[in-house]
């Protein structure tokens, strides 16, 4: 119901803003339709995309554990992700998007936070080590969780613990990332490719150490040091940024506050349309250096403007103001790509796994 009327709202408020078409879809004949079926399923196998063989998940999950200390220890993991009972990816993907809408949290919606604790989970990566990302769920243990940039992530990491109870048979790391799949799609977001096989570390011997994460207070230099550590380059940098469509910051967490839009339980890209059509100035505040639109009700941090400011960022802007499609293309690729970053079962491709 929450979810419903926001979206109309969000839809109404931005349809005099945006000149959106409306996609039409055209049926396949009768005739050709028992074969689109079957192509559809070939694909399906071949993919990986869920709903997958959970079985099969399993030993991809599994069988590229090169991280563990000892021999008894990969038995050991080995042994605990082969005994999980089958997910019904169905009924966690309804599961998850149950607890979405709360009027009592924020802006009515989980949504924004869980997708947070993804990114957080996932962004740590560093590909010189082959460290850090999203394998693990190492944000479980401290210090991890009790990094500044993972302030507030406590409440995501909660609201999934009765899902997961439900679920024996998910991985924390994979019921992470996978909520953040469903979480951007129920929020009018793109579809991801999601792959299960991600294997919980045992202990907080395995976090990273902390400052992995962007520093919303930096400009363009160390974005790019954060995002090319991870192998991202400036096309990606920008379409994973436009993830601040969605969301708010809070004082009491990172220090800023305020949404980046009207919108904020819409994914869109209206955080590209809001950086060129606002004027932004310094807010005055007894806070850290953000910046404010003319009404104040909108606010951009540093790294933010940082995007319109650096003339090869400010490129991949333009183009994704203009075009949603392209953003939520190029997002969809650039999410999938920092989920996986790091992930041992998919260290090789699918295919040898079967």
């Amino acid at each position: 119901m929450i979810r419903s009327t926001v979206r109309l709202n969000s839809r109404v408020s931005l349809a005099a803003r945006r000149m959106s078409s409306v996609k039409t879809f055209s049926s396949s004949t009768q005739s050709r339709s028992q074969q689109s079926q079957q192509q559809q399923k070939q694909q399906q196998q071949q993919s990986f995309v869920v709903p997958v063989l959970v079985a099969t998940a399993a030993v991809a999950g599994v069988a590229a554990l090169t991280d563990l200390s000892t021999n008894d220890e990969r038995k050991v993991q080995i042994a605990r992700a082969e005994s999980k009972p089958p997910v019904d990816w169905d009924q966690l993907r309804a599961d998850i998007i149950a607890i979405l809408d709360n009027p009592k949290y924020d802006d009515g919606s989980y949504g924004p936070v869980l997708v947070r604790l993804a990114w957080h989970a996932a962004g740590t990566y560093d590909k010189a080590t082959n460290s850090g990302g999203s394998d693990g769920a190492t944000m479980r243990f401290a210090p991890e969780s009790d990094h500044g940039a993972n302030a507030g992530l406590a409440v995501a990491r909660t609201l999934l613990e009765p899902i997961q109870a439900r679920h024996p048979g998910i991985s924390t790391s994979d019921l992470w990332q996978f909520a953040a799949v469903v979480a951007i799609e129920e929020m009018g977001g793109p579809k991801i490719p999601f792959r299960p096989g991600r294997v919980d570390k045992p202990d907080e011997s395995h976090c990273t150490p902390d400052g992995r994460l962007p520093d919303a207070a930096q400009t363009q230099n160390h974005i790019r040091d954060i995002f090319y550590r991870m192998g991202f380059n400036d096309r990606e940098i920008v379409a994973l940024l436009g993830a601040h469509a969605i969301g708010r910051c809070h004082g009491d967490r990172s220090g800023f506050d305020g949404p980046w839009t009207k919108a904020p339980t819409m994914f869109s890209n209206e955080f590209y349309r809001e950086l060129l059509e606002q004027k932004w100035t310094p807010r005055r505040w007894n806070g850290p250096k953000q910046y404010a639109n003319a009404d104040g009700d909108l606010m951009m941090l540093p790294a933010d403007l940082a995007l319109i400011q650096d003339e090869k960022f400010r490129v991949w802007v333009e183009k994704y103001a203009a075009d949603e499609d392209l953003f939520f293309k190029d997002f969809a690729k650039a999410f999938q790509k920092l989920q996986e970053n790091g992930v041992q079962a998919f260290a090789k491709p699918w295919y040898q796994f079967w």
